[in-house]
């Protein structure tokens, strides 16, 4: 059995994290940090990893409020995420992420790789729940 590939990202206003996953293990692993200007990434970097990486499916961070509800940053991180599918033509969903941050830095001392944990949880979660 092959396993799909899957990219995950969590949007920032200036970083966007990325992991890579697949299907067979359900593990994800991170793999960059995208710099971003008002949200937005260098598309030509993206349509690398899109390229190396053969994703069948783009998992994006959903960064809902405590309660539940949605937020200017969640409104972004969909725009985003239709962005990602209108450029690819790859479909996509999201994923609540609303302690992937904080889990993040349980498990890196730094902000380097913050992001690409952050992706990488996102990533795990949707693998874990699908």
């Amino acid at each position: 059995m092959a396993a799909d590939i899957l990219l995950g990202f969590d949007f920032g206003m200036s970083r966007i994290g990325v992991a890579v996953g697949q299907s067979v293990t359900r593990t994800a692993t991170p793999l960059t940090v995208l710099s971003a200007r008002d949200g937005i990434p260098d598309w030509d970097e993206v349509s690398t990893l899109i390229e190396e990486w053969q994703p069948i499916r783009l998992i994006v961070g959903l960064p809902l409020n405590m309660d539940g509800s949605g937020s200017e940053m969640s409104a972004r991180a969909e725009k985003f995420a239709r962005r990602l599918e209108g450029r690819y033509n790859i479909p996509y969903d999201m994923v609540d992420e609303r302690l992937s941050s904080r889990a993040a830095r349980e498990h890196v001392d730094g902000q380097d790789q913050l992001d690409a944990i952050a992706a990488r949880l996102i990533l795990e979660t949707w693998l874990n729940e699908a």
